[in-house]
C-alpha cells in the first residue's frame, strides 16, 4: 500500500538548508517505488522551501483554470458558429483542443504533488504524465506550424495558392497527431524514459542519463519538435510580413501617382487587417520562443553537463512551456474578429473589445477565414 508523505512542514527545509546532520535532500520524500526513476544527480540538493511548492501549486492551478476555460470557449465557439467553420479554423480548434487537454492533464496532478512536495501518484502515472505533457506540447507546436504555413499560403501566394479544404486540414491534423504520438511513445518503449524532474512534483524526459541512446533522443527530438517548427514559423512569417510591406509600398506609390492621400477605400479593411497580422506575427514568434526555449536549455544543459541544474530551474522552465497553453487562446482566438463577435453574442459579459460584424478580413496570428475563396 502506498503511504503518502506527511503534510508539508518547514522543519525539513530548515534542517537541510542549515547543514544539519542527516543530509536531508530533495529526494527524501520520494515514495520507495519511485526511487529507481530518480537520477543520483538530485541527491545533492536540499529540499526546496515549502513556499516555492505553494507558489508553484498556486500558479499552475491558476494557469490550468484559465487555460481550460479559455481553450474550452475557443472550441465551443468555433464549433457552434457557422461563419467560423472554415478549413483553416479547424487548425485553430485543434490547437485549442491540444492546449485544453494539456492543462487538464497537467494542472490537477501538479497541484496535488506540490501540496505533498513530491510525486505521490506512482511510477505509472509519472510516465503517463510525462507522455501527456510531451504529446500535447508536440501537438500544439506542430499545429502552430501548420497554421503559419496556411497563412503563408494565403497571404504570400495569394490568388495563385490552392485553397485549403476540409480534407487537407484533416490530413494535416492527422499528420500532427501521428508525428506527436510517434515521438512521445518512444521513451515508453526504451528510447529515453520519463522520470521525475528536479523538484519531484512533475515528470518529463530524462536529460541526465549520459548514454548516447538517451542523449540521441533529446537531440533528435529537439531538432524535429523545436528547431524545425521554429524555423518554419520564422520563415513563414518573414515572407508574410514581407508581402504585407510590399503591398503597403505599392499602395503608397499608386496613391502618389493618382495624387491622392490614400487608396484605402474598398480595401481599407483588408489593408488594416494585414498590418495587424504583421504585429501578431512578431508576437507569435516571440511568445513561442520564450515559452519553449527555457525547457530546451535545461534539457541541453543536462545531456551535455555544461552547467549545474537546480530543481527550481527545472520546474520553472517546465511551467513556462505549459503557460503556452494559456495565451494561445488569446493569440489564436481572441485576436480573431469573427471569434470576438461570436464571443460577444454568446457570452456578452466576457466580450473583449469592440465586436466585429464579420465583414472585415480576419487578421490573427493564427488564420484568416478563407471561405471567400472557392473550395477546390
Amino acid at each position: 500500500m502506498t503511504v503518502l508523505p506527511s503534510e508539508p512542514r518547514f522543519s525539513a527545509y530548515q534542517w537541510g538548508s542549515s547543514g544539519g546532520v542527516g543530509n536531508i535532500t530533495v529526494v527524501d520524500k520520494v515514495l520507495p517505488e519511485m526511487l529507481h526513476m530518480v537520477d543520483a544527480y538530485w541527491y545533492q540538493f536540499p529540499p526546496m522551501n515549502p513556499l516555492w511548492h505553494g507558489l508553484l501549486g498556486f500558479v499552475i492551478g491558476v494557469l490550468g483554470t484559465i487555460s481550460v476555460i479559455g481553450n474550452g470557449m475557443v472550441i465551443y465557439i468555433f464549433c457552434t458558429t457557422k461563419s467560423l467553420r472554415s478549413p483553416s479554423n479547424l487548425l485553430v480548434v485543434n490547437l485549442a483542443f491540444s492546449d485544453f487537454l494539456m492543462m487538464l492533464c497537467m494542472s490537477p496532478a501538479m497541484v496535488i504533488n506540490c501540496y505533498y512536495e513530491t510525486w505521490v501518484l506512482g511510477p505509472l502515472l509519472c510516465e503517463l504524465y510525462g507522455f501527456a505533457g510531451s504529446l500535447f506540447g508536440c501537438g500544439s507546436i506542430w499545429t502552430m506550424t501548420m497554421i503559419a504555413l496556411d497563412r503563408y499560403n494565403v497571404i504570400v501566394k495569394g490568388l495563385s495558392a490552392k485553397p485549403m479544404t476540409n480534407k487537407t486540414a484533416a490530413l494535416r491534423i492527422l499528420f500532427v497527431w501521428a508525428t506527436s504520438v510517434g515521438w512521445t511513445v518512444a521513451p515508453m518503449v526504451g528510447w529515453n524514459r520519463y522520470v521525475p524532474e528536479g523538484n519531484m512534483t512533475a515528470c518529463g524526459t530524462d536529460y541526465l542519463t549520459k548514454s548516447w541512446q538517451s542523449r540521441s533522443y533529446i537531440l533528435i527530438y529537439s531538432m524535429f519538435v523545436y528547431f524545425l517548427p521554429l524555423l518554419t514559423i520564422i520563415y513563414s512569417y518573414f515572407f508574410i510580413v514581407q508581402a504585407v510591406a510590399a503591398h503597403e509600398k505599392a499602395m503608397r506609390e499608386q496613391a502618389k501617382k493618382m495624387n491622392v492621400a490614400s487608396l484605402r477605400s474598398a480595401e481599407n479593411a483588408n489593408t488594416s487587417a494585414e498590418c495587424k497580422l504583421a504585429k501578431v506575427a512578431l508576437m507569435t514568434i516571440s511568445l513561442w520562443f520564450f515559452a519553449w526555449t527555457p525547457y530546451l536549455v535545461i534539457n541541453y544543459t543536462g545531456i551535455f553537463g555544461s552547467a549545474k541544474i537546480s530543481p527550481l530551474a527545472t520546474i520553472w522552465s517546465s511551467l513556462f512551456a505549459k503557460a503556452n497553453a494559456v495565451y494561445n487562446p488569446i493569440v489564436y482566438g481572441i485576436s480573431h474578429p469573427k471569434y470576438r463577435a461570436a464571443l460577444t453574442k454568446k457570452f456578452p459579459s466576457l466580450a473583449c473589445g469592440a465586436s466585429d460584424d464579420g465583414t472585415s478580413s480576419v487578421a490573427s496570428g493564427a488564420t484568416t477565414c478563407t471561405e471567400e475563396k472557392p473550395s477546390a
